[in-house]
């Protein structure tokens, strides 16, 4: 097993300072975000030009791990596969191609994006529509020799009522997409709030937890209390407001990392687990960021054998 970090959280920082910093705090992998950098979500950022990834393109980005002795342990775009508008879809479609396209050039084992959601749909007549359009793109990664892995993060702020927007959300589901041939990017922090153990979830699909993401989460019951399961409707602007709970970084949340390590490392897992910095806590500004992935690091790092 190796300790990594999503670059996603510095979005305004080149890759070679992300790297740069990585190295020197102790991490060994990055997982590259490469989102084409003008989307609305403020992690979306751009940190390999896989849309027009060329020789030169190519060539920065193996001198950075030379330089650094970092690997990569997948290519991150997470966007919604099965989204409504066909215009939308086909771009993100497209996009996808790219970054299985540079993944195959540079080495990288993995693409990791979401299966997604058209909201107006009932989750059955999605598994249809995913059924129907998904298997192409397994198709196209697996002839290049990569892997399509699915985050298990529920998406709840692409649907109007909170509910799930990337039906991969619970170990049902899990079993359905690996028919498809997809794999799982696993994350405990989506799990401990849907009331699924994460830990229970390990063993039974360890042949299919291709790569894992560290992040924390903190619950507030006494909150559900009042809001319910879904969460607040009272979201002032910002559909991912839920007001029960918050992401954390590694450390700072209810997960049990010295368990949930453990037992990856019991089941065989050799691959990479990889903080997911989504903490507002830790956010803000890259200083605040950086503290944050380093409180992550200090509580991971006596866990994963060097």
């Amino acid at each position: 097993m190796k300790l990594g970090m999503l670059t996603a959280c510095l979005p305004t920082w080149p890759l070679e300072r992300v790297a740069a910093w990585a190295a020197d705090t102790g991490y060994e992998r990055l997982e590259v975000a490469v989102w084409p950098g003008t989307g609305g979500r403020d992690f979306e950022a751009a940190h390999i030009d896989v849309a027009r990834f060329d020789a030169a393109e190519h060539d920065r980005v193996q001198g950075l791990l030379r330089e650094t002795g970092l690997e990569i342990s997948a290519l991150a775009y997470y966007e919604n596969n099965l989204h409504p508008d066909p215009g939308r879809r086909a771009e993100i479609r497209a996009h996808l191609k790219h970054a299985v396209d540079a993944a195959r050039a540079l080495g990288v084992p993995y693409v990791g994006t979401f299966i997604g959601r058209d909201p107006s749909l009932s989750v059955p007549d999605n598994q249809r529509e995913a059924e129907r359009v998904l298997p192409e793109l397994v198709d196209y990664a697996g002839e290049r020799g990569v892997r399509l892995v699915i985050e298990n993060c529920v998406m709840e702020g692409w649907h109007p009522d909170g509910h799930p927007g990337n039906i991969a959300y619970s170990p049902e589901l899990w079993e359905w997409m690996f028919s498809l041939g997809l794999y799982l990017n696993w994350d405990p922090s989506h799990l401990m709030w849907l009331g699924i153990d994460p830990l229970a979830t390990i063993a039974p699909y360890a042949d299919r937890i291709a790569h894992a993401q560290a992040k924390d989460i903190e619950l507030d019951p006494v909150a559900r209390n009042r809001y319910g399961f879904f969460g607040t409707t009272a979201k002032n602007g910002d559909p991912w407001a839920t007001g029960w709970w918050r992401y954390r970084v590694p450390g700072r949340g209810q997960v049990d990392w010295a368990r949930v390590v453990d037992r990856l490392y019991e089941t065989g897992f050799t691959g990479t687990l990889s903080v997911e910095h989504e903490d507002p806590l830790w956010g803000g500004t890259p200083e605040k960021v950086c503290q944050g992935l380093t409180i992550a690091h200090r509580t991971l790092r006596p866990l994963v054998v060097a």
